[in-house]
């Protein structure tokens, strides 16, 4: 999923500076990069043109090739991840200690040395033809800056207009980034080249119209032009000033640092993150989201269109989505902030809003049978601290699917809560990314499996996986998301199917002990999604068709998939993307209203 959006210029890219794997390159690399900055030129400027491999499409010249973003088919040298044992040795990772009772067919993590590669098992003949191609096309949606590979293109199909699908955007790159890191052998020079160049663009200038956006927004996407003019590529990054709607993406700060703690796990080399460059753009990200206000919630609140679900969807103040990312993001940060500089300070702020924001999110967003039933017979007007009522939501509100979805086993995360306000849909984003993070307990990461199992048929369907349940229709869809024709019922955010989702659902799944599901939906993918060429996104209620606007040969479908096989195969994978419960966390009790009766 990518915002429908063109992109802005930044005014900053005549300034004199380099970025930051420039100015810790060899001499001989400064000497070929650091004559000038990337120069940004308008979009409209005919001189600059978009560079591609010559093997972009079929039958295409090399010397013709000037349309599109330049890219390369074949493989730049593989790196070696520190993961992996030197000289062909076999290196074992020690299994999650929440990852119980798996499949014994999993095996450890083990080098090319032993005649086993991990990212290119399948189970089938056909599904390891599934995994070629989707290696292949991988690899053709590599993106080079200088001869360096800084990202993956959002789609690559023929048949539809490029838009802005030819970018490299810093949510979609995130599971193209974890393949590299988790194939065999890793290659993770992309994903440190990505870190980079977006940290790099972080620092510019981002004025959209009069106003200028805070330092430490991180940019939605970017995409590298030539200007034949200069004979150089160039950048142009959009900060949400082209988006649709003109929102800033709130969560591209939060997937750079989770990725940035990946790749820190799978190469165990800290000097990039430890990097002053590096150690500054993550307080940049942090002042943003922990700086005083007026809140009296520790979530952070959000606009519509700031995170996957890019269009008015009614997901403004809470979501689930982004709390789950922030709580992620802030226990990445954790392991990786040092103290010097204001570390120290910031570290207990972390740690504070950790604490309170876990609190907030395990006992006031989560609905099980017992809990609706509970805001069922809420009483309202209660007052003082002790109301068990705390944000008066008024029970009529509740809307009737509620009770005929909630199972009697199993439960979940709620995707919104405000004053006098619960959004019950599913999200599966957020439920997902708060297993990984152990923002949610043991216990309601068991739920939201037993959840997903109960109700398969509604959450999962022919094509997994239903990114929010259910869909908006009628008088309701008009109100919340604006009449919106690309967000119609059963389509795209309103209930669409989208396959990136599967390296989600595959890392809850493991860490959850519940593989099997997992298993059961890649079976489905499998079936269809390479059959089908690829596509962002599928309508209707089980996930049937192919989306009515869903470009094709969508690199994020690609890579989920290719995710969501490496980590079935080798579990260990779970160790880069997962973090284990915080023990030493407190954990406040609730109190209930002397006004409550049962």
């Amino acid at each position: 999923m990518n915002p429908a959006s063109a992109t802005i210029v930044s005014g900053q890219e005549s300034e004199q500076r380099m970025s930051p794997e420039e100015q810790h390159s060899s001499p001989e690399e400064k000497s070929k990069s650091t004559d000038t900055p990337p120069t940004i030129v308008d979009e409209k400027d005919s001189t600059a043109k978009l560079r591609v491999s010559p093997k972009e499409t079929a039958g295409e010249e090399s010397e013709k090739v000037t349309a599109t973003v330049k890219m390369q088919n074949t493989a730049e040298e593989n790196s070696d991840c520190s993961s992996n044992g030197a000289n062909g040795k076999m290196i074992v990772l020690k299994p999650s200690p929440s990852v119980m009772n798996l499949d014994q067919s999993f095996d450890s993590i083990v080098s090319p040395g032993t005649g086993r590669q991990t990212g290119h098992l399948a189970s089938s003949e056909s599904g390891s033809m599934m995994v070629d191609e989707a290696w292949e096309r991988l690899r053709k949606s590599f993106v080079y800056l200088k001869g360096k590979p800084v990202g993956t293109l959002a789609a690559i199909d023929p048949s539809a207009e490029a838009l802005n699908y030819n970018q490299v955007f810093v949510r979609d790159f995130f599971p193209s980034g974890l393949a590299c890191l988790m194939k065999s052998p890793p290659e993770p020079e992309i994903v440190k080249n990505f870190l980079l160049k977006t940290l790099y663009l972080q620092g510019w200038e981002k004025r959209i119209d009069n106003f200028t956006l805070g330092e430490g927004v991180m940019p939605a996407s970017f995409k590298v032009l030539y200007d034949s003019h200069r004979g150089k590529d160039t950048l142009i990054a959009d900060f949400g000033g082209s988006a649709i709607g003109r929102v800033a993406p709130v969560d591209s700060g939060f997937w750079w640092i989770i990725l940035l703690r990946s790749y820190t796990k799978c190469t165990r080399d800290h000097t990039l993150s430890e990097l002053p460059e590096v150690q500054r753009g993550m307080k940049l990200i942090l002042n943003l989201c922990l700086s005083d206000g007026f809140d009296t919630f520790p979530t952070l609140l959000c606009a519509d269109g700031c995170s996957m679900i890019d269009r008015r969807m009614g997901i403004y103040g809470y979501p689930i989505e982004i709390q789950a990312l922030f709580f992620f993001a802030l226990r990445c940060v954790q392991q990786m902030l040092k103290p010097e500089g204001g570390g120290k300070e910031l570290i207990e702020r972390i740690d504070k809003r950790i604490t309170a924001l876990s609190f907030h999110i395990q006992n006031y967003y989560w609905l099980d049978f017992t809990q609706l039933n509970n805001i069922y017979r809420y009483r309202t007007e209660e007052y003082s601290h002790t109301a068990v009522n705390k944000f008066n939501v008024i029970p009529d509100s509740i809307p009737d699917w509620v009770f005929d979805f909630m199972p009697l086993r199993g439960g979940y995360l709620i995707g919104n809560v405000s004053p006098a306000r619960m959004d019950f849909r599913w999200f599966l984003v957020g439920n997902c990314i708060a297993i990984l993070s152990s923002l949610a307990t043991p216990a309601q990461a068991t739920a939201i499996m037993d959840l997903i199992e109960e109700r398969w048929e509604d959450l999962i369907g022919e094509m997994p996986l239903k990114i929010t349940y259910p869909a908006l229709e009628g008088h309701q869809w008009r109100i919340v998301t604006g009449c919106d024709p690309k967000n119609t019922r059963w389509s795209y955010h309103n209930g669409g199917t989208w396959p990136v989702l599967l390296w989600l659902l595959t890392a809850a799944c493991i860490k959850s002990g519940r593989p099997q599901i997992a298993k059961r939906a890649i079976e489905l993918v499998e079936q269809r999604l390479s059959k089908d060429g690829w596509p962002e996104y599928y309508d209707g209620k089980t996930g049937r068709y192919i989306g009515k606007q869903a470009r094709k040969y969508q690199t994020w479908s690609i890579a989920g998939y290719l995710v969501a096989k490496m980590m079935i195969e080798n579990p260990s994978n779970l160790l880069m993307i997962s973090l284990e419960e915080d023990k030493k966390k407190a954990k406040p009790r609730l109190t209930r209203s002397t006004s409550w009766s049962c």
